[in-house]
């Protein structure tokens, strides 16, 4: 019985190893995973692919907006705590996050950059962090590449986010052409509903006001089927949507 089991525990370690690879996960939970199959299959479980599930996301989602609104500064006051007493890459990667979500964009490319500059120069998620912090610090020229790039290396990387701040970066630099193409595509491919609503937003900005009301029927739909949580989480950017097309 004992050697079976430790068998399960080593399969379910590969299992989560494989996830991953295959996600572009920091390459420190391979480790992890070897050196201790058991614990550390349930820790990258909890911290790392229940978290990356789908089912799981709006209450991820929930949980984040509660504890911002509770105390919004406690993630970035954290994250230079951590990096003053320990400037590791892995520390200067949370600050680096932790910058671009309190706003402080210009800082959180120049700490980013810092780290583009280091041995996670190829880890898909400081790239991605990187593309995002300069899209948001209006430098979104620089954002393109950093995207194209991920999605050359590391296809299954983030495959929806990462067209939507592609097609906002295209946008956001006057190429509505390409905008057009990367909505279209994100929608077509992965069809969720904020990546919709990002598309009809877009379209508004475009003046592509037929299409904006053309998905926003189609978001309409979906609407009426949604629970309260669900509809909580995009009631935001559907009054945002109805906003834009008032004004038109």
């Amino acid at each position: 019985m004992p050697y079976f089991l430790g068998s399960i525990h080593i399969l379910i370690a590969l299992f989560f190893a494989v996830h991953a690879i295959r996600t572009g996960r920091q390459m420190y939970w391979l480790l992890i995973l070897i050196s201790f199959p058991f614990l550390g299959s349930a820790v990258y479980f909890f911290a790392e692919y229940l978290s990356s599930a789908k089912v799981d996301r709006g209450v991820k989602q929930v949980s984040n907006i509660a504890l911002q609104l509770l105390d919004p500064t406690r993630e970035l006051r954290e994250a230079k705590q951590a990096f003053e007493l320990t400037p590791t890459v892995q520390n200067r990667m949370r600050l680096a996050a932790a910058l671009d979500g309190a706003g402080e964009f210009a800082e959180a490319v120049k700490q980013f950059d810092a780290c583009l500059n280091g041995p996670f120069a190829d880890d898909p998620e400081v790239v991605f962090g990187a593309a995002k912090a300069k899209f948001h610090n209006q430098q979104p020229q620089l954002a393109i590449p950093l995207l194209l790039d991920i999605r050359a290396k590391q296809a299954g990387f983030r495959t929806e986010e990462l067209s939507v701040l592609l097609a906002q970066s295209y946008a956001a630099s006057g190429d509505n052409s390409n905008a057009l193409k990367e909505f279209n595509y994100a929608a077509d491919t992965f069809g969720s509903a904020e990546t919709r609503l990002q598309f009809a937003l877009w379209a508004v900005g475009a003046n592509d006001i037929e299409k904006a009301k053309t998905l926003r029927a189609t978001l309409e739909k979906d609407w009426q089927h949604w629970n309260k949580h669900t509809r909580g989480l995009y009631k935001a950017l559907f009054n945002q949507l109805d906003a834009a097309l008032s004004a038109k």
